[in-house]
């Protein structure tokens, strides 16, 4: 079997950590390196790690951060360790487990089986979530399974859990990507599609002790990070749209509300020309962080066809409209309902191809 490195960030952690730590040093798995971050504990939680320290075992190694910077800057730190080391301590890839006992070594086992013959997959233990589930851990999965699978066409049972192998070239990547905390676990989901990672799952059992009472995930901030890409892109459309749909409607008044595919055409030009300036500069420097190449030329080819299609939806909805109801007011809910379908359509292309981040594979 391949050699992987395993890597548990830690904040205030109990005796479950040196339990797992025994358990992991005593597996029939061949476990050649162990890396606990302790992401700035504070002093009641100190002992612990002196207790890690006194295993006196090569195979362990503990980082520390003098102050707690979140749990995806803890796994940066890993990551950088295991690729700081990877000419004398080689490792096919890196296997992050939680450091409350929630994952036991039998899943890591099983995980890294499945790594063995997917050397090139990102490996998830998908928790089996029956029975009675902590309120917070079954809405954070709901939400964010759905938010995967709206956004990344992948369906996903367990987007939050901390069972994962990944591959090292993906590991290089996931540097890259911005967050410190939570949001930085969700973002190596989101990425894997647009850098040809495929995301396979390994059942495991599902593990809540008091509770889920020792889990640091807080319900809204975490979950507000996480998806803070999309709602930045959502705010960034809002504005977008408002000035859009406002031109748009003044100049259908110009055109003293002439219906044509002509006068719709020309005031959804104009309309969309002023508002995609507003779009690509927030969306750029915002939104995607600065991400991709070539945008500029790239979001231009997706405005004159998301322009057309505007256009003629809009037009094809008026005339549905008409049939029904007659009014000026006709062609912009007709655009209301195009362009919400078109802005879904919009984040998918921009995220996945305009400001694609790239890889960096040494």
């Amino acid at each position: 079997m391949q050699n992987f490195g395993i890597l548990i960030p830690a904040l205030d952690s109990d005796e479950k950590l040196i339990a797992l730590l025994r358990q992991l040093l005593a597996s029939q798995q061949a476990v050649t390196s162990i890396a606990v971050v302790d992401d700035g504990s504070d002093a009641a939680h100190q002992a612990i790690f002196t207790q890690l320290q006194q295993l006196s075992d090569d195979r362990l190694h503990l980082l520390r951060h003098t102050h707690n910077q979140g749990k995806g800057a803890a796994l940066k730190t890993g990551f950088r360790y295991y690729l700081d080391h990877a000419q004398t301590a080689p490792v096919a890839g890196i296997a992050t487990m939680d450091a409350d006992g929630q994952h036991t070594v039998a899943a890591l086992e099983k995980c890294l089986r499945l790594a063995t013959g997917r050397p090139h997959d990102l490996i998830i233990g998908a928790r089996q979530f029956t029975g009675d589930i902590p309120w917070r851990s079954r809405f954070g999965n709901v939400l964010t399974d759905n938010l995967v699978r709206v956004l990344t066409h992948q369906t996903i049972s367990d987007t939050q859990t901390g069972l994962r192998v990944i591959p090292l070239d993906y590991v290089r990547t996931a540097l890259d990507f911005p967050g410190d905390r939570f949001e930085f676990e969700f973002d190596m989901l989101l990425e894997a599609k647009k850098h040809h990672v495929t995301i396979s799952e390994q059942p495991i059992p599902t593990i809540y002790l008091d509770g889920n009472a020792s889990s640091h995930f807080r319900v809204i901030r975490d979950s507000l990070a996480i998806y803070a890409r999309f709602f930045k892109f959502a705010a960034s459309g809002l504005v977008s749209f408002i000035i859009d749909i406002g031109l748009f409607s003044v100049l259908m008044l110009l055109l003293n509300q002439n219906q044509s595919l002509r006068a719709i055409m020309v005031a959804t030009v104009f309309a969309r020309a002023v508002s995609s300036i507003v779009n690509y500069l927030v969306n750029r420097h915002v939104v995607f962080d600065n991400a991709g190449e070539q945008t500029l030329l790239k979001y231009v080819a997706l405005l004159i066809v998301q322009t057309l299609a505007s256009g003629y939806l809009t037009h094809g909805l008026t005339l549905v409209l008409g049939t029904v109801w007659q009014s000026a007011l006709a062609p912009t809910v007709a655009k209301l309902a195009g362009d919400f379908c078109l802005f879904l359509v919009s984040y998918y292309i921009q995220n996945n191809l305009i400001f694609k981040r790239q890889s960096h594979v040494e």
